[in-house]
Order: structure tokens, then sequence, then C-alpha cells
């Protein structure tokens, strides 16, 4: 018997090599069993986890570092030809950021933003090169909240009263109409940009010296509503009780009274978050100004100043990429104070009644 079990053990033995039995010591370290060794279930899913986070902080990393380097090259001094370079070899920030002196010119930290909220878009910017005469920063930034809040106020009331329409009252030839809707997102919007502005200037509001009209063709489309906006919310209205709008009829109360004093209290959140959805989107909205907007124009938005000032001072980049901070920081304080909203909105947009 005990030679049985001594030759069971040496062949054993003789099966596997001294390579393959390292192989599976250094497996069942990462928890991965085989056949010489047994891993640990707790060991792997600890050598899983570790894997999972350093990839993902590789993709933080990845994704985090280019806008790093354009609030640090916003503090970098470019002034001068000899030190607009540093911008391209600067790794976590920029080389020559303190507070120096140039001439009569101090030269400070925020020299760059200084630059921009005074200068940066007037200097040498003329209406045959640049900007037209008397732009400035603020008027860029008056014309983003003009494009901004007016479309996305009155544009969202106008999508909330149609979802109201498509989700809580009975019509005929309802749900062919929002499928026709629907199927009208499918068209890409550059396609049609052609036609639109054929149409804008038909219209009048690209006509004229300097374009004065020019500001209507980023306002006034946008507060007839948009359809995507009113599909999630005519989805987070498929949620509520009908019986609300029953008995507000019972009552003697109009659709318009249903939707003032019922519907837009209850579907605020949703509202609020394709408020704030929409109002990103026009905020950054460079497309539409470069094609709709001359640039000659004092209507020129934000995004697409930043453009111009660009070719207008390609040497000094500093007070460029002041301005490309201040152009997402809005941006992301309210994606930041509000994302828990617009992803709990997002969620709700699937439950029906």
């Amino acid at each position: 018997m005990e030679n049985v079990q001594t030759n069971s053990v040496s062949e054993e033995t003789k099966e596997y090599s001294s390579f393959r039995y390292a192989i599976g010591a250094i497996l069942a370290f990462f928890g991965v069993s085989s056949k010489t060794h047994r891993g640990s279930k707790k060991r792997a899913k600890l050598v899983g986890d570790i894997a999972t986070y350093i990839i993902l902080l590789l993709g933080s990393f990845l994704m985090i570092y280019p806008f790093w380097w354009m609030i640090a090259s916003s503090f970098a001094n470019t002034s001068d030809v000899t030190l607009s370079g540093q911008v391209a070899t600067m790794k976590w920030w920029p080389i020559n950021a303190l507070p120096a002196t140039n001439g009569s010119l101090e030269m400070g930290l925020f020299y760059n933003y200084k630059i921009l909220f005074t200068e940066g878009m007037r200097g040498t910017a003329t209406t045959s090169n640049g900007f037209a005469i008397g732009y400035t920063y603020w008027r860029s930034v008056i014309n983003n909240l003009l494009y901004s809040v007016v479309p996305v106020v009155v544009g969202v009331i106008t999508s909330a009263s149609a979802a109201f329409a498509f989700a809580k009252i009975n019509w005929k030839g309802r749900d062919v109409v929002f499928m026709f809707l629907l199927a009208a997102i499918m068209v890409p919007g550059p396609s049609i940009m052609t036609t639109q502005y054929v149409m804008y200037v038909s219209f009048g509001w690209l006509t004229g010296t300097g374009a004065p009209n020019a500001w209507m063709t980023l306002t006034i489309p946008g507060m007839f509503g948009a359809i995507m906006t009113a599909f999630f919310i005519r989805q987070f209205l498929f949620g509520l009780p009908t019986s609300i709008v029953e008995a507000a009829k019972i009552d003697g109360a109009g659709y318009f009274r249903i939707f003032c004093s019922f519907i837009l209290p209850l579907a605020m959140p949703a509202i609020v978050a394709q408020g704030l959805l929409s109002f990103m989107g026009c905020w950054n909205n460079y497309m539409g100004s470069l094609i709709f907007i001359p640039r000659n124009s004092l209507w020129v938005n934000l995004p697409h100043a930043m453009t111009i000032m660009n070719r207008l001072y390609p040497q000094n980049v500093g007070p460029v990429m002041a301005g490309a901070v201040m152009c997402v920081l809005p941006v992301i304080i309210l994606f930041a104070v509000f994302q828990k909203m617009i992803i709990g909105s997002l969620m709700l947009t699937g439950s029906k009644e």
C-alpha cells in the first residue's frame, strides 16, 4: 500500500515541471487557480479591483490633463515671442508664471486675465481683420447670456407644453405626429445649416453693415423648443398619474390651467434638468455663431470670439487660454452643482404609468 502511494506522488511530481509549479504559484498569488495551486477568491477580487482602478485613474488623467494644461497656460507669460514656446513644453505649471517687470508693464500671475478683461479683444482688432470696433470680452459674455438664457427659458417651457400634449391629452393623430417629430431627429443639424442661412438672409436678419439683427439667428429659433427636450419631458410625464388631469378637468380647469398649476410644478425636476442641458449646448454653440454671425459683427458669441482672438494674437496665447477657461467655467460649475438633478431626471424618464 505504501508503495502505491509513493508511486502516485512520484508520478504527480513528474507530471508537472518546476517551471509550471512556479507559474502556478505566481497565478495563485494573484488569486487565479491552476492544476498545481489553488487561488483565493478574495485575492482575485482584490487584484481585479486594483487593475480596474488603475485603468480608471489612467483614463481620468487623460481627460483631466488637457483641462489642467489649459488652466496652467492661462497663467503663463507668453507676451514675448521667446516665452510663448513654454506653453508647448510646460509640464505641470508654466515656468515663468511669477510676478515680473517688463518695462513699464506690470507682469503678474493674473496678467492674462487682466488683458482679457480690459483690452484682449480690442488692441489691433478692427472690422477688417477681426472683431467689430467696440467689441469686448464683456460684450461676448452678454451675447452668450442672450443666446443661452432667452432661448432656453422660453424653449423649455414650449417643449414642456408640447410634452404635456403628447403625454396627457388624447387627440387624433397624436402618436403619428410624435413619431414624425422623432424622425426629424435623424436629420443631422449641420446638413440643414445652409438652408437655414439662406432663410435667415431672406428674413433680413443677416443683412446690413455688421448684421445688426444677427442676434435673432441664435435666439428666436430656439424659442420654439426642441424635440429631444419634449421627448424627455414627455417620458417623465408618463410617470405622473393621469388622475390628476382628470380630476382637474372635472373641477372645470382647462388644459392651460392644468399645465400651469399642476404639470409645471410636478415636472419641474425634469424641466430644470433639460434646461441646464440646453443651456450648456447653447453656451458652447460655436458652429451656429461661426456660420450665421459675421466675425465683424457685434453679436459674435464667446466660443466664436475665442477663435478670432487666437488669430489676432498668434504668439501671445496666454490671454486666449484665459478666455477659454472663462468660457468653460460656467458650464463646469452648473454641471457640478446640478449633476444629481440631471442624472436623477434622466433616470426617471424611463418610468411609465
